[in-house]
């Protein structure tokens, strides 16, 4: 079974049997259960209005059509921008007044997956209990459709790459004119998805020269999309060739970054997120902070030495932006290399990312390698098992956290082990059927040996 229903939207393989994959009637099905919960939480106004946008991965356009067209029928007036990103998508719902938006985007996962995520009014991810009431919506299939005088209207908006550019060079800590005068050199991977156009986009605005790699937007990815060091030889190799400053790399959607250094190893993804903190905890002069259980504990040291207090959330965006606020956080996100700057807006933004490291490289003069070599070492390791409907997910996560209960445990999503050292997350995934296990310790060798003990543990218990 590949249709994953969550709070956060519904996410499943194109093709096969309804109600067991993502077909176009169960596209349909949950976006009249969206757009059903959006004109009850209008009071069924007129003018209701939503901001659709896709990845560009190849059952894009059938999914966005299917979409557009639903709402459309509901009475909703639908902007559509098109080709675009998730934090493109984010910053288009509040400029256009919109009562909500939906990306479709499945984010890092493979070309035969897609999925409808789901916004409010701010461009932010709905609540849990915002996504309960949708998925109770869809199972009763309460809908009713407007007549043919009420029916919405449908729009393309294709503006939104230059207003998000815009909007990142107009953020006060990007320092437009120190970044061009540096004269930066950088290689692109857009999976060939929408980051290759709107990274570009953005870097020429720079005055950055940026050299392309897999940045035509056929959905055709050319490499497992997660970036992941596995997955990367390629811009690892051609960073070294054309001797550039650093390599930038979008998971399809736009929401995460990861960045090469010069020398074609990986900056890290977890080193995304501490990076820019620096750069922004530095010119505030300090600041809160907060990435999930799953992030490195690199973050909680620099906002530290900043003077700044560090929280950690369970996973999941919402989860991050909802600490955020209760924090008064000034930049956070996931350690994904998901960039979260509420300067910006309350969603995690590659765009937003690359335009605050290049601010942080240009001021503090230092090539990428020796940026990432003055943060506090550690080393994570990521791995996942794959699940089965016998498997009692519940159980094993009550057996870890019984049989560690004298070390540091949290509960609050899956179970964190806080060792001296080292820690380890198991937690059952919110978007695939697999329990992820994140190590993380001050060697590659330990953290990789963390997680064999618990994937071995898991497995006995399984047994």
């Amino acid at each position: 079974m590949t249709l994953i229903k969550s709070i956060s939207g519904i996410r499943g393989t194109i093709g096969g049997k309804t109600a067991d994959n993502l077909t176009p009637i169960d596209a349909v099905k949950f976006a009249s259960a969206y757009g059903a919960f959006i004109k009850a939480r209008n009071n069924n106004k007129k003018d209701i209005k939503v901001v659709i946008g896709r990845d560009a991965r190849i059952s894009g356009k059938m999914i966005s059509s299917l979409v557009a067209n639903t709402l459309f029928g509901l009475g909703i007036d639908v902007v559509d921008l098109g080709l675009s990103t998730t934090p493109t998508v984010e910053i288009a719902v509040p400029m256009e007044n919109a009562d909500g938006g939906i990306i479709l985007t499945a984010s890092h996962n493979p070309k035969q997956w897609n999925a409808l995520k789901l916004l409010n009014e701010k461009g932010e991810f709905l609540s849990g209990a915002e996504g309960e009431k949708i998925l109770e919506l869809a199972e009763s299939e309460d809908f009713s459709f407007a007549e043919v005088d009420d029916l919405g209207t449908y729009s393309k908006d294709s503006s939104y790459l230059q207003k998000h550019v815009q909007a990142v060079l107009d953020l006060e800590l990007v320092d437009v004119e120190a970044i061009k005068k540096a004269n930066f050199k950088v290689v692109v991977d857009g999976v060939n998805s929408t980051g290759g156009i709107f990274i570009p986009a953005l870097l020429k605005e720079l005055n950055v020269e940026c050299i392309e790699l897999y940045c035509t937007p056929n959905g055709q990815f050319p490499h497992n999309p997660e970036p992941l060091k596995e997955h990367l030889t390629d811009i690892s190799n051609l960073v070294v060739k054309e001797k550039a400053d650093f390599g930038i790399v979008v998971d399809p959607d736009v929401d995460r970054l990861a960045l090469i250094s010069e020398d074609g190893t990986m900056f890290g993804e977890e080193y995304t997120l501490v990076a820019c903190a620096d750069y922004v905890l530095g010119k505030l002069g300090g600041g809160n902070t907060v990435s999930n259980l799953s992030s490195s504990r690199a973050l909680r040291d620099i906002t530290q030495k900043h003077g700044g207090t560090y929280t950690a959330s369970a996973v999941g965006e919402v989860n991050v932006v909802i600490k955020m606020k209760e924090t008064n956080t000034v930049i956070g996100g996931e350690g994904n290399g998901g960039i979260i700057y509420p300067a910006s807006h309350y969603g995690r933004d590659s765009l937003v990312g690359v335009a605050l490291f290049l601010s942080h490289l240009a001021n503090i003069k230092m090539s990428c390698k020796e940026l990432r070599d003055s943060y506090p070492s550690y080393f994570m390791s990521k791995n996942k098992i794959q699940l089965t409907p016998e498997i009692d997910v519940d159980n094993i996560l009550e057996t870890m956290a019984c049989k560690y209960k004298n070390e540091d445990v949290n509960t609050i999503d899956g179970v964190k082990i806080d060792f001296a050292e080292q820690w380890v997350h198991l937690r059952k995934s919110n978007t695939e059927p697999i329990i992820r296990i994140y190590t993380e310790a001050k060697s590659q060798q330990k953290a990789d040996d963390l997680a064999v003990r618990f994937i071995n543990e898991i497995k006995e218990i399984i047994k």
